[in-house]
């Protein structure tokens, strides 16, 4: 009798954007990330990555600290000369921290890429991504709540989440909590279980509250812990929310919209460098009570 497969997610990156530390910012939490005294061990950026049998992976956001998640998680790892497990790549939406890393892969790989037609057209209107080679990576268009498979035996859905355009892309203020193309969460499928990866996301809707309940698994936008998190710190100038980012905590946030869902385990990632919750402390302690847990580099979740 075959064993029915797992379904294994690896968390490749859980930092949001710079990572931890980012490189130029001196904040506690990239002092303490710095420190290999500290306990709080440096994070690269958002992404996952997914196996039904170990051996053959997809990977969710092509983070700039790509190279560094293969070389740290030995499953991506080459097995011959030439060679390599992921066999996809699937991105969310069309920011720097999630796209970047495709120049990475350029070595002549055949995996293929999937992405809605406004991400696919960011990826296909910069010439630089043209060091992909078109005849070994197959770009191909996902419509909102089409069925795909970006490994055999793994159904996936994209599907529409309140965000906005990319920074480089923004032209005045933005339209706030859009929902279209440009942010999507995914769905996955496989062994019975229902998993959602939404690492970006400017409001909880009743629609995505829905879709979220009773699920196996949560990987959601963790980015800021209160809204004035940047004003307060002193590390910028916006808002979560102007950033296209609910907050945890507060009113609105997601501790409370998630919370009240069934979801058998929530996990936060794409965690700003400015987040308390990387450290020991009353905001910590107050997620981790509410049953979230805090993700971080290869943190791995089998259901």
């Amino acid at each position: 009798m075959n064993k029915t497969p797992d379904l294994r997610i690896l968390v490749l990156g859980a930092a949001a954007g710079g990572g931890l530390p980012q490189w130029n910012c001196g904040c506690p939490n990239c002092a303490m990330a710095r420190d290999p005294g500290s306990g709080l061990k440096p994070q690269t950026q958002s992404s996952l990555a997914v196996s039904l049998d170990g051996e053959a992976w997809a990977v969710f956001n092509a983070s700039p600290d790509i190279r560094q998640q293969i070389h740290a998680n030995r499953p991506l790892q080459p097995r011959r000369l030439r060679h390599s497990p992921i066999e996809s790549v699937v991105l969310t939406n069309g920011d720097i921290d999630h796209l970047a890393g495709l120049l990475v892969l350029r070595e002549k790989q055949a995996f293929a890429l999937f992405s809605t037609g406004a991400v696919g057209r960011i990826v296909a209107d910069n010439p630089v991504f043209q060091v992909l080679d078109p005849e070994l990576v197959s770009k191909r268009t996902i419509e909102i709540e089409e069925t795909f498979s970006p490994l055999q035996g793994l159904g996936a859905r994209l599907f529409a989440v309140p965000g906005k355009v990319p920074l480089f892309l923004e032209n005045g203020e933005p339209d706030l909590g859009l929902e279209g193309e440009h942010t999507v969460g995914v769905e996955l499928a496989a062994a019975g279980k229902r998993v959602y990866y939404v690492p970006g996301c400017a409001v909880m809707t009743d629609a995505l509250a829905a879709r979220l309940r009773n699920a196996d698994a949560v990987f959601f936008d963790g980015t800021l812990y209160s809204d004035d998190e940047m004003i307060q710190t002193g590390m910028g100038r916006k808002t979560g929310r102007r950033m296209g980012h609910m907050p945890i905590d507060g009113e609105g946030g997601s501790l409370d919209a998630l919370g009240t869902l069934n979801i058998r385990r929530k996990i936060y990632v794409h965690i700003n460098n400015t987040n308390p919750i990387w450290r020991a402390g009353s905001e910590r302690e107050r997620v981790e009570a509410q049953g979230f847990e805090i993700g971080y580099d290869g943190m791995e979740v089998r259901l």
